[in-house]
């Protein structure tokens, strides 16, 4: 699409010309580097190496499967990616590469770190007093019962969805690009909930079931997006003001930030869905719930 090629063009030759409030870039490449988002990736990816060093040490066997290990290291550099790399100043500029970076923080890091199942080697990775602090809280009804509950399958598709529709509302979703405060809750509630909901379907829910959650949301995303794709008028305001530079119309903007929505992140729910279905139809003469 000649549009989007220009767009790849000018990125080269660009000044910025809007951003999230006080986030600070480096000198070189367009990187973002928020002491938010910075921080916390590099405690996980640290805890992460702790625990298997100190597993391996204890049991003299690997403290992870080389397979969990690939999949947390990926959940987290698309996760840093998403949120640091140069896409995301795209997406302070274009709706397009905001929407990008939207459904890699759900549909991309959220999938891989809960296949990675970490919290076991996350916290080996803690001192151990500590430890047995965190662990004897998480075991505790004051911690088990919301992460129950937040885990089930309709409430985090719930949760999910609600999540994902309240954001777009247009009025929230321009705040959200002009407030620094409210962009990092953005991206917090949008990868909270989507940990959430993946472990729901990966971890806690019979793949049946888990095949018709997905659908579902499958449905409600595609739609949302369906909604944004045609809609005649601009609805996002703020987020498309700076298209024009890139040489898009505002609506051109909102439009094709909508078809990634509805068609490749649909996809993915999509595959998940037909991935599960399969997976119940091969078991389902011995199948059973799984627990978390």
């Amino acid at each position: 699409m000649p549009t989007l090629i220009r767009t790849s063009i000018l990125l080269m030759i660009a000044t910025p010309a809007m951003a999230h409030g006080d986030e600070m870039h480096g000198p070189w490449a367009f990187w973002t580097f928020d002491p938010w988002i910075v921080t916390p990736l590099a405690i996980l990816a640290t805890l992460f190496g702790l625990g298997v060093t100190r597993l391996a040490w204890r049991t003299r066997r690997p403290g992870t499967t080389p397979i969990h290990a690939l999949l947390y290291a990926g959940g987290l550099l698309t996760l840093a990616g998403s949120l640091m790399s140069p896409l995301h100043w795209l997406g302070e500029h274009l709706f397009t590469f905001h929407m990008i970076e939207h459904e890699i923080v759900m549909a991309v890091s959220a999938p891989l770190i809960v296949f990675a199942r970490p919290i076991g080697i996350l916290l080996w990775g803690l001192p151990g007093g500590a430890r047995h602090m965190v662990a004897t809280a998480m075991r505790s009804p004051l911690m088990r019962r919301p992460w129950d509950w937040s885990t089930g399958a309709v409430n985090a598709t719930i949760l999910h969805g609600v999540t994902i529709w309240a954001w777009h509302v247009p009025i929230l979703f321009d705040a959200g690009v002009t407030d620094t405060a409210l962009h990092r809750l953005q991206h917090l509630s949008f990868f909270a909930t989507a940990i959430l909901f993946w472990w729901a379907m990966v971890w806690r829910t019979e793949h049946g079931v888990a095949a018709w959650h997905l659908f579902v949301t499958m449905i409600h995303t595609s739609v949302l997006g369906a909604l944004m794709a045609l809609s005649p008028r601009v609805l996002y305001i703020a987020q498309t003001q700076t298209a024009t530079a890139w040489g898009l119309t505002p609506l051109e903007d909102q439009q094709l930030a909508g078809m990634i929505m509805w068609v490749p992140a649909g996809t993915i729910y999509a595959g998940a869905a037909m991935t599960m279905l399969a997976l119940w139809i091969r078991g389902s003469s011995g199948g059973g719930t799984q627990n978390a």
